[in-house]
Parts: structure tokens; sequence; C-alpha cells
């Protein structure tokens, strides 16, 4: 029988227990075994050390409303043995006080034949509920795999659950009457010894406990990404209900954190559970790690919630080699202790890996050893062992869930495509490993893959979701594609797509066909960038931009203001010179240009400012983007000193109220603030015509 998969392949620890079950279901007068259709164990054969697919179900699920139907047939059909078992001890009765019968010795015969025939059709219930129990168990699989892939991001069916907790509410009945018929059956005792019926009644208690066991589960897991001093909750649930009457009395729920190898040597070693001693194995402090179930009758479900915890110390393991903080796994450990008919029971359960941080920075390592986590490990293992390779297939499945639902909209085989790309480099393999994931620099980049999907991720969430799902981003696409596909395009001049930059951590650009029918890249922008002018903005301001080229293959360019109008502020030109009252200052605006260079039609976009510092002056050329702000103008890189002069030796052979000074002055201002090009000669200039 399989072992709890919830309780990390642990042997149950319950040191007693008893049953006091309902009359046995009674249907008819034969005993004739329950007959398996088209069930039992349905297995899933892997190559050894390769990952089980990052999406769908561990094996081929079983619709659940079959399995309750057969688990009641089952308990209809023993019904059957119930009945007999009756006859049974009727007969045995009666043989007893009738020693001086002459049929005694043939009486005594039948009753043995009986027995035997009783105790035959017992054992095979036995191995139709083991079948039964398999199959549950396994349904519980899926539904914990399906919770794993959740925390990437994948949909999740959680009222499943109800479904499964009904199985096993059914099954905790059937096992229950076929303990009480076991124990009823031995009280008919026609032989001094009986191994074989001795050693079912010890199998049927062990299945009753391991059943109990498994039943006892994290429902609602914790993040799986857990900084110190945060509140955080999480909730376990124990599947049998009402079934045996521990909601009467309901008991109070411990947690602890454990490390992963804390985590392995109470699994593998099977440790013994002593409540006194748990608490200090923790390898952190939980504030509010208790909590008393509480039974729904409503709903019948039966459980415990923890709304307030907080982790506030964790206990590291000593580093070897390259780790870091970011690979050590943790998990929250559950367990409680309650009593049933004077018999003690003590149930335990592990969450998800969880990894630990202490700063916002930690994030990125951590989600991608979550996130790896998550998508391909196997639901029964030693804490917390996982492959280090994986196909791209089943890779690229994690990253588009993953990407998809951060962000609203999946990638497409081109972006895939181009993710592929990335992660293989120079040698071909048809596995990716868990370094190349995130461990080691990509080719002439000082980061990783995971550090540049992250940074990219966290960019199109925060800044361009609106765009994105839109489909007005193509994203995930190389510089040559990006050129290729923008040649080829029949609207030529002006048309554009926007790609996310290979070379910048959190960086979107935008490959454009410039006048001269060539493709002009722009300098990444990042999220620095789009707190001072969000992206549609930034495109609004680009007049060089006419066309946006769709991210669908199937579909045509679409108008700019079209594709992102929706997305543009409102935003209003102040007029210059326009000095507020208040607080004496001139409005100003800010606007995006891209600067041209040379004669060949090549032009250059935004230079990559540097993070630690940006410079805010009229016209910013680290940035791009020019500040309108004549009433308080600084030194600029514009040199209009020759033009100076020229005007100045007019100025100076004119008259004082001659009108060419009036006019010079209102070309100047005109000119420079129409084109952003104000620089400190021109103010200077002016000033003197000004002063003349």
């Amino acid at each position: 029988m399989p072992l709890n998969p919830y309780n990390m392949n642990n042997t149950p620890m319950v040191t007693g227990y008893m049953v006091d079950p309902s009359d046995l279901l009674a249907v008819s007068n034969s005993c004739n075994p329950p007959v398996v259709q088209g069930i039992g164990p349905i297995h899933n054969v892997q190559n050894p050390g390769i990952a089980s697919p990052a999406l769908g179900m561990v094996t081929p699920k079983v619709e659940l409303y079959e399995v309750q139907h057969q688990i009641m047939q089952a308990l209809n059909e023993f019904g059957n043995c119930a009945n007999a078992l009756k006859l049974l001890a009727q007969n045995y009765s009666y043989m007893l006080n009738s020693t001086s019968s002459p049929n005694a010795e043939a009486a005594y015969r039948s009753l043995i034949e009986e027995k035997a025939a009783i105790v035959l059709t017992m054992r095979r219930s036995f191995m139709y509920y083991e079948s039964l129990h398999e199959m549950v168990i396994h349904e519980l699989k899926n539904w914990r795999h399906q919770q794993a892939q959740a925390g990437n991001g994948a949909p999740f069916n959680e009222s499943s659950l109800d479904d499964i907790q009904r199985c096993f509410e059914m099954l905790e009945s059937f096992i229950a009457h076929m303990l009480a018929a076991v124990k009823e059956l031995m009280r008919v005792r026609l032989v001094t010894e009986e191994p074989e019926l001795t050693h079912l009644l010890e199998q049927v208690q062990n299945a009753q406990k391991n059943l109990v066991c498994s039943a006892f589960i994290v429902d609602k897991q914790p993040p799986q990404v857990m900084k110190t001093n945060t509140r955080f909750a999480a909730s376990v649930r124990w599947l049998i209900g009402s079934q045996l009457g521990i909601h009467n009395n309901p008991p109070t729920v411990e947690c602890i954190i454990m490390s992963e190898i804390q985590s392995q040597r109470f699994v593998t070693r099977n440790t013994q559970m002593d409540n006194s001693s748990l608490s200090g194995q923790s390898s952190g402090e939980i504030q509010n790690a208790s909590s008393t179930m509480e039974y729904q009758q409503n709903n019948h479900v039966f459980s415990a919630s923890f709304r307030n915890m907080q982790l506030k110390k964790i206990k590291r393991a000593e580093k070897k080699g390259t780790e870091s903080v970011m690979d050590e796994k943790f998990a929250l450990f559950f367990y409680t202790t309650t009593t049933v008919n004077d018999f003690q029971i003590r149930v335990w359960t592990l969450s998800l890996p969880v990894v630990v941080i202490v700063h916002g920075n930690q994030e990125p390592q951590s989600w991608a050893t979550i996130t790896w986590d998550n998508a391909f490990a196997e639901i029964v293992r030693d804490p917390f062992m996982i492959t280090d390779r994986v196909t791209w297939a089943q890779l690229s499945v994690a990253l588009n869930i993953k990407f998809g639902s951060c962000t609203g909209r999946s990638l497409t085989i081109d972006n895939l495509d181009f993710l592929y790309e990335k992660l293989q480099r120079e040698e071909r393999s048809e596995y990716i490993t868990w370094n190349q994931f995130c461990k080691e620099p990509m080719p002439d980049r000082s980061f990783t893959f995971w550090e540049w999907f992250f940074a990219i991720m966290k960019l199109t969430k925060d800044h361009m979701l609106g765009m994105w799902k839109a489909g007005c981003i193509m994203g995930f696409i190389n510089k040559t594609k990006a050129q290729t596909d923008l040649l080829r395009s029949v609207y030529g001049i002006g048309t554009f797509l926007l790609r996310f930059s290979d070379s910048e951590l959190g960086g979107v650009t935008i490959a454009y066909v410039n006048e001269n029918g060539l493709v002009t890249m722009l300098a990444p922008w990042t999220a620095r960038d789009f707190q001072v002018l969000n992206l549609a903005d930034r495109i609004r301001d680009l007049d060089v931009l006419c066309w946006l080229h769709p991210s669908d293959r199937n579909a045509s360019p679409v108008k700019r203001d079209v594709a992102f109008g929706e997305f543009y502020s409102k935003r209003q030109e102040p007029e210059p010179l326009v000095l507020d009252p208040v607080t004496g200052y001139v409005k100003s605006t800010l606007h995006v240009h891209v600067c041209r260079n040379g004669e060949n039609g090549s032009t250059s976009g935004t230079p990559h400012h540097a993070q630690e510092s940006m410079q805010l002056g009229n016209i910013s050329p680290q940035s791009g983007i020019t500040f309108y702000s004549p009433g308080r103008l600084e030194e600029s890189d514009s040199d209009a000193s020759e033009t100076a002069e020229a005007l100045e030796r007019i100025v100076i052979g004119a008259q004082p109220n001659d009108p060419v000074i009036s006019e010079i002055t209102d070309a100047l201002l005109t000119s420079n603030y129409r084109h952003g090009d104000f620089g400190m000669a021109d103010f200077d200039t002016i000033t003197n015509f000004e002063n003349f």
C-alpha cells in the first residue's frame, strides 16, 4: 500500500487506534467477494533522473465520481459478508450450547469451512480496499501536484479536494466495517491459533492508521518565498471530516519550520514524534504558530487556519561551495495529537518548500529555486530532492506558465524559440541544467538567464502590463529576426516593434524602419525611465513611429495611435514663459526625441543611463528626455557661439529702437522652444538683445 505522499513517504506515527463502527451493511445472504472491474494501481514509469512533466497530472486522472461509485459498491457488497458472519456467529453459539448433539462433529467441520470462506472473502475485500485506497491517494497526488504548479501560476481547482475528502470518508467507513468484521470473526474460535486471521487484523489496523494519517494535509500553502518579520497565512485540513468524532474535541495544531536536512532526517529515519522535543528541532522562531481545529457543519471541512504567522528568526545551515541562502529550502511542519476512545493519534505533514529571505534583492534567485522545485519535483521524495536537469519541453512549459500568470498573456512560439536560444548557447543538448538556468552567466553578460527573465517579467508587470496583454509588445525576439521582420513589412518606413533587451536587465527597446529604409534600434528603457515617463507616452512623442508590427504572425500592422492610444496619458502643453503666480515657476513637460547621427540613415536612441544617477536638466542626454522649462535654463551640450557672435555684430550696428532686435529675439525663442535646442549661448545672446 502506498505511503502518504503529503507526509513525504513517512510511516504513520500512531500509537494506538480504536474505532466504534456502526452496524455492518446487509444487502443479501450471499458471501461473494466484490469483483474488481477496470480498477487497480496505475503506474507512471519514468526514466531515472528525469523529472516528471512540468504541467499535467502525475498519471492519467481517474474521475472521482467513478472512484466514489466503486467504493460505495464495495461497501454494499461487503455487507454480504456481514450476513454470512452473523449466520456463522449464530451457528457457533448454537454449537457451544449443543455439545451433546450427535451431529456436533459435522457441525464443527462445517463451521470451520464457513469461517475459512469468510476469511478468504475478507482477504479479497481487503485487496479491493487497497486498490481503492491507492486510487484515492493517486488523486491526492494529482491534487498536490496541481497545488505545486499553482505556486508557479498554473490554474488550480481547489474545490476538487472536497470530492477527494468524500472518498476518504467512504474509505474510512469501508475499513471501519472491515475491522469490526475481522474482530467479530476472531471471536468465533474454532482452533487454538489462527495466524492468517491475526495477520489480516494487523493489516486492516495498519491500513486504517495509514488512511487517517494520509488525510492530514496542507490545503493552503504558506508563501514559498518568505520574508522575515512579514505576516503570512496557511491552513491544514483533515480529510476525515466527522468520521471519527475528533471534531467533538478538536485538537490544537502546532507549527515549526524545518530545514531541508532536518526534514530529511525526520522522514528517512522515521524519527519518533515527541511534542515536547519538536519545538527544539525548529530552525527558526515563528509567532502565532498554533491553531485549534474547527469543524464546519455546512461543508464538513475540518481544518486549522493560521492567519497571522510571522517568522521572526531563521537558523541557516553551513554553506558549501557556491551555495547561497537563496538555494536553501525550508518547510513548515504541522503536527497534532488527539485521542479517540483512549487511543492516542499523532499526525503531521510538511508544506511545500519555502525559501527564507531578509531583503528584497534576494527575491529573484529565491524564485528560481521555488519555480524549479514546483515544476519538476516528484511528489513522493526525500525532502527536497530535485533533478538538476530537465528537457526544454518541460522547462518551456514552466516558463510559459510563470510568465503568463504574472503578465496575463502567454508567450508565443517565437518567444519560446528565442528563450531556447538564450539557454542553449553554443552546445546543443536535449536537456537544460540547473546551472544554465540560474547559476552561470549568459555569454558576454554579467547576469544569468533567470535574472534576465525575472527582470523582464517584473518590468512587464509593473510598467507595461496593459500593453503586453493587448499584444502591443513582441517581447522575446532577437535583433536579427526583428530586423528581418521589419524589413519584410509591407508598410516599410515607420514600422516598429518593441522587444525585450537581451543586453540590459529589465530593459525594453524599440526597433523601427527609418526614413532611409534601414532598421534603427533605440537604446533600452528600464523601470527607472518609466518612473519618469511611461512607455506609451514615449512612443507617442516619437513621430518616426507610425505602424506597429504585430506580435501575431497572422495579423497586419496597426497604426501607432490605434494600438497605444488607450494607454496614452492626458498631457497638456504649457504655454511658454507663463509663470505660476503662487510658486513663481514656469511649468514644464517631458518629451522623448531621437538624436540623428551621420548620413547613412542609422540613428541612435536614448543611451542607457547609469543606475546610480539620472541627470535632470532641460535636456538630459543620458535619459534622452527633453525638459521644456524656459524659466529655468541650465547649461546644455549645444554650441551656438558662432551664431551668437554673428547676431551680436548685426545688433551692434543697429539703432536702439530698431525692429530687427525684437524680430531676432522672437525668432530665437520660437525656434528653440520648438526644437528643444535652447543652450546657454542662445540665452546670453537674447539677454544681450533685450539689454541693448
